[in-house]
């Protein structure tokens, strides 16, 4: 059995989005299970769009990603002797001509065909121009069946056929020399030797001009599978109207590339009820048989919910390395990384993204925080002024504070004063944190350290 070579091949106008992420990750994925080749492949024939800094932002998505790649990156414009030979193959076998209608007549046409209310297609003026003429640049086109259908076996959404009259004969090269996209596509999948062509259902319409030029060069046809497009809540093509849809605008607003991961394939790719995969079991699971007809519809909560339970599973000190430049944003320095990966192991629980958890931290860094004005009123009370000044002298009397040492103060402290415990922890708590709701009040402590606890509440005390 041949081995089986799949490719990503975007072009680098712009950031990695959603969309060709999950279509990378498919491409990936199915190589990964059939242990064959996943080529990366750059169509940057595209002289006024492609950037350097596009391509850039493409490899860095695909590397946070953690998509690799065995190949490339491959770059058309490294290519163009290929498209040429190809090109002039067709020319000699007759499968092609020289075109030497100007941009104007071909608008003309195009204009006056909707006019008459006719698809806008070639009218086939130069079908018959095999020769060059001096001094003019023409353009190449591929003389399209005119009759009959094409047949496009789709791995996903079946069979679909196509009226060979309705396809004009397609520009294979510009006048300038550079390839379009049908042509170049083809003649970099055959030559590349891509068995499976897994893309967006938005390129259902051109592949059955690249399975005319697949014919005309005799080489064997790939497997398609055109995946349902995404769609936001409002059941419209996903935008930037819905939000983000940048692959590294989710690494900034704090997430995980393993859950946005997890979230992608689960996006028109099912496995019975299961929600949270692996990479290794995606790689042993994934088959294009569960890739869904249906768009799939984004769901930032789903995503949020997600990103919390790979949060939740992932170590702290890992976390802590992650949150580093969220902290920085904020002016945040912790005094050592053991220090941080105490204090990501109280909020794992409670954080949904890395900003969010940040955010949360802010307290364990600066004490200049605004206490809630409720959770002032209802828990820093003037009868809890004693206790706090109570749990204050013992505080002063120790060297360190550790988490057994704190409750046993604070149990005595409330059977002396007859209060309940909560009482005394929830004031604690507001003066500490300035908010009524916490990670556990005695690991607040031991990481604020005495000194600190000493400070916060001495301060709180004064305004009772």
């Amino acid at each position: 059995m041949s081995q089986v070579i799949l490719r990503f091949a975007p072009s680098p106008t712009g950031f990695l989005h959603i969309g060709g992420a999950r279509t990378a990750l498919f491409n990936w994925l199915l190589a990964r299970n059939q242990g064959g080749k996943f080529i990366l492949r750059i169509e940057d024939t595209d002289q006024v769009r492609s950037t350097k800094e596009s391509i850039d932002a493409i490899l860095e998505g695909m590397t946070w990603l953690g998509l690799d790649w065995d190949e490339g990156p491959v770059y058309q414009t490294d290519r163009m002797e290929i498209y040429r030979e190809h090109a002039e193959r067709l020319l000699r076998e007759n499968k092609a001509y020289y075109c030497y209608c100007t941009p104007e007549e071909l608008e003309e046409k195009r204009q006056r065909a909707l006019q008459e209310k006719r698809k806008p297609k070639y009218d086939g003026k130069c079908r018959a121009q095999q020769s060059l003429v001096p001094g003019r640049s023409p353009a190449i086109r591929f003389k399209a069946p005119q009759e009959g259908k094409t047949v496009l076996p789709d791995l996903i959404k079946g069979t679909v056929e196509f009226d060979n009259a309705e396809m004009d004969d397609l520009v294979i090269l510009r006048s300038d020399g550079w390839p379009t996209y049908n042509f170049s596509v083809v003649v970099d999948d055959a030559t590349m030797g891509i068995t499976h062509v897994i893309r967006g259902d938005d390129h259902v319409n051109n592949t059955p001009r690249q399975i005319l030029l697949y014919r005309a060069f005799g080489y064997p046809l790939p497997k398609f599978a055109h995946v349902p497009m995404i769609l936001g809540a409002d059941k419209a093509r996903l935008s930037k109207r819905h939000g983000a849809t940048s692959v590294m605008a989710y690494k900034d607003m704090g997430y995980l590339p393993q859950a946005l991961v997890n979230y992608l394939v689960r996006l028109g790719w099912s496995y019975g009820d299961q929600e949270v995969f692996t990479m290794k079991e995606l790689i042993q699971k994934f088959s294009l048989e569960n890739v869904g007809k249906s768009a799939g519809v984004f769901n930032p909560e789903k995503l949020n919910w997600l990103n919390g339970v790979y949060i939740r599973q992932e170590k702290p000190e890992t976390l802590a390395e992650l949150l580093l430049p969220f902290l920085e944003k904020q002016g945040l320095k912790p005094r050592s990384m053991d220090w941080l990966a105490q204090i990501v192991k109280t909020l794992q629980e409670r954080s949904k993204t890395l900003v969010e958890m940040a955010d949360m931290a802010k307290f364990y860094f600066r004490d200049d925080f605004q206490v809630d004005e409720k959770a002032e009123k209802k828990h820093l009370l003037p009868a809890i002024k004693e206790p706090l000044e109570m749990f204050l002298g013992r505080l002063e009397s120790v060297a360190e504070v550790d988490e057994k040492s704190l409750e046993e103060m604070f149990k005595e402290i409330a059977a002396r004063k007859n209060i309940k415990l909560g009482s005394i922890a929830q004031a604690v708590r507001v003066a500490l944190t300035g908010k009524a709701v916490s990670p556990g009040i005695y690991e607040v402590m031991r990481i604020l350290g005495r000194d600190e606890v000493l400070k916060r509440l001495g301060r709180a005390i004064k305004k009772l």
